[in-house]
């Protein structure tokens, strides 16, 4: 369920031989028109792709609800963590049966730590999160990772350039996240829980880094595989941190209500498996970019979803909010980026994608 990648980078290589210049644009419009040809050719049925795309949009939208539902009678950490453990076993499984390898021990490695930024880090703080936060500003909140992630790039990495216009679109992904967490200026509604806003911040820094650190690790070439890892060795982080808070000790199963059993079992199937597949079948067919869309829909869903069938409330604070940092995640995430270096497009557009939302 998981955020998630975000912008396109242009593509320019300097030579000091023209010819070598030459050869090298010729290479690389070709690998392009190559590209574009695979996505269209054996194109599936029109009506196969736009339910690819409710699956994502509408599905990992809806996962914020779930979670909201769930944690109310379940610990937030084994929720979560037997979420991701059976999901990440059985995405693990099926890919196996299909003839992918199995990681090796530099690829469960690299998947252990992601596990650990993007399951532990992340999904830890996102479900405690929403003991106190309304899923639908959770979602929102979340929403604004691309913004962190360029802030690390700007910041730390020194591989974007801030220019007048990203500085707008930073400022107002900020302005944002401020209006949704100011206490003093709640606009009519009820006041965030500051322990769960701050554990929310917390969670877009866990994606954001393991994004960037994705990178450079060596993780299996099979995106479903890496994620099955990823899922898999999170998970289990999860469980630990379970053991060690004591929520097995204080967890009674028959206590449960079936429809808190149901928003996990909604959240394993629903939300990680068939979410996900739907996701990385649509990157076969479709551009990086269309299919990273679901980043502005599935907040709208989740403000939605949540409103209508979890009975939160839509206010001026969490309109103005949701519309301030879609804002800033639309004008981040399509904007030609500079980088220092040089980049294929082909890498950048799977550096945009490589995260997948709840």
């Amino acid at each position: 369920m998981t955020c998630v990648g975000l912008r396109l980078i242009g593509f320019r290589c300097s030579c000091w031989f023209r010819g070598i210049a030459d050869s090298h644009e010729h290479l690389s419009h070709k690998k392009v028109i190559n590209h574009q040809n695979q996505m269209h050719a054996s194109r599936p049925a029109s009506w196969k792709i736009l339910l690819a795309f409710a699956i994502i949009y509408l599905v990992w939208g809806s996962t914020y609800l779930a979670i909201r539902v769930g944690v109310r009678e379940m610990p937030p950490f084994l929720m979560a963590g037997l979420r991701f453990t059976v999901a990440g076993l059985a995405l693990y499984i099926w890919m196996r049966l299909t003839g992918v390898p199995s990681p090796n021990w530099r690829e469960w490695r690299a998947a252990t730590i992601l596990g650990a930024l993007m399951f532990l880090m992340d999904y830890a703080c996102l479900f405690w999160a929403e003991e106190r936060v309304p899923s639908g500003v959770s979602a929102v909140i979340l929403a604004a990772i691309p913004v962190c992630i360029t802030l690390l790039e700007i910041i730390f990495l020194r591989t974007q350039r801030l220019t007048v216009r990203l500085a707008l679109g930073l400022a107002v992904g900020i302005v944002g996240v401020v209006v949704l967490m100011n206490p003093s200026s709640s606009l009519g509604e009820a006041p965030l829980d500051r322990g769960g806003a701050i554990a929310l911040l917390v969670a877009c820094c866990g994606w954001s880094i393991g994004t960037i650190v994705s990178r450079r690790l060596a993780l299996p070439e099979s995106k479903a595989m890496s994620a099955a890892a990823q899922m898999f060795s999170g998970g289990v982080q999860l469980l630990l941190l379970a053991a060690l808070a004591g929520e097995f000790a204080h967890f009674h199963a028959q206590e449960v209500s079936r429809i808190a059993w149901f928003s996990l079992i909604y959240l394993i199937i629903a939300g990680s498996i068939v979410g996900y597949t739907a996701y990385v079948w649509l990157l076969h067919y479709e551009s990086p970019t269309k299919v990273g869309t679901y980043a502005y829909v599935n907040p709208v869903v989740a403000v939605i979803v949540g409103a209508v069938l979890g009975g939160e409330t839509i206010g001026r604070r969490t309109m103005l909010g949701t519309a301030l940092i879609l804002v800033s995640v639309v004008a981040i995430t399509t904007m030609k980026a500079k980088q220092v270096g040089a980049v294929s497009k082909q890498e950048s557009a799977e550096a945009a994608v490589g995260t997948a939302a709840d």
